[in-house]
């Protein structure tokens, strides 16, 4: 059963209708072949039509959809011969972030993601793709061993930000993730990352501070969550909508800024309803990257790189 967000509460009573019709035709053997294209063709034009116009607080809500496609997708139909890397070497393993070795398209790369999981059980190893100082402290070895081997890094974003607990501070979280950052600045290859759900907060540029950062079309990256916003700025419910539409966080607001660099276009309705298409489209993005990543000296990108995010706090206007 498909889930429908509450925006598409009129394209799930037409889907509704169709399946119900097409079990009548199939019992009873009647030929309702045309309503069941017409309506088909309703539901078509009416994804078409809300997909078109989607404001920012609809955006959050399909960037969170619980059947997008989450990086371990992505890792097992775009990616060969993946070999996961654990562990920072130093408290323990954090499996909100997945990384290693593996190939696409017979270059080799280290790629790192973040991963919410889809149930119950997944959810909580995974922590809800909130990673803990650990984890930051994985990113940054694992961006240190693809340097030492001048391998590409292509890293996956989704997450609704770092891990707030009091044992992640305890254990030094904003040092983890200024040393990710510090490590994605420093290493000499090529770094590519892609925006694919949420991009909440440091949890987010702690592995986006990139040469090229991609964005999936209904994908969110905020300096924090809609939610967050409204709690520190109304300090009560009802705000999350305004906080949204206020903070600029869609791909469309984005690029615009400057902020990324390029914007992937899902399928029409979301990236949950065609998989195969998202991940075609990943793939040739990030290809397209390399190429061009890969004609730049590597003296030269660090001085990109760095330029890049140096601009940031002098030319952005709001």
């Amino acid at each position: 059963m498909k889930f429908f967000l509450d925006f598409e509460a009129e394209i799930a009573e037409l889907e509704a209708k169709i399946n119900e019709l097409r079990h009548v035709s199939s019992i009873k053997g009647s030929n309702l072949l045309d309503e069941i294209a017409n309506l088909e063709f309703k539901a078509k034009n009416l994804l078409k039509s809300k997909y078109s116009s989607l404001t920012p607080w609809q955006k959050v809500q399909v960037a969170r959809h619980p059947e997008r496609p989450h990086f371990s997708d992505y890792v097992g139909s775009i990616f060969e011969r993946f070999e996961e890397l654990s562990g920072d070497r130093n408290y323990g393993q954090d499996d909100a972030i997945i990384g290693g070795l593996a190939s696409i398209d017979e270059t080799s790369v280290m790629i790192i993601g973040q991963e919410k999981g889809y149930d119950t059980e997944s959810r909580i190893k995974r922590n809800f793709g909130m990673a803990r100082p650990e984890g930051y402290r994985k990113c940054s070895r694992l961006m240190k061993l693809a340097n030492k081997f001048k391998l590409p890094i292509i890293t996956f974003v989704d997450t609704a930000g770092a891990y707030p607990g009091v044992g992640a501070e305890q254990r030094g979280q904003s040092e983890a993730i200024a040393n990710a950052i510090r490590t994605c600045l420093k290493v000499e290859v090529p770094l590519i990352s892609i925006i694919i759900g949420e991009g909440g907060s440091g949890g987010a540029v702690a592995i986006a501070t990139a040469d090229r950062v991609l964005m999936l079309e209904n994908s969110v990256y905020s300096v924090i969550s809609p939610e967050g916003c409204a709690s520190i700025l109304w300090k009560q419910e009802g705000y999350d909508e305004i906080a949204a539409n206020s903070l600029k966080l869609t791909a469309q607001d984005l690029i615009k800024l400057k902020v990324i660099d390029n914007i992937i276009k899902e399928p029409t309705g979301g990236a949950h309803r065609d998989h195969a298409l998202i991940k075609e489209n990943v793939k040739s993005n990030i290809l397209n990257s390399l190429n061009e990543i890969n004609k730049i000296k590597s003296e030269d990108l660090i001085k990109l790189r760095r330029q890049k995010y140096l601009k940031f706090g002098s030319s952005l206007k709001v």
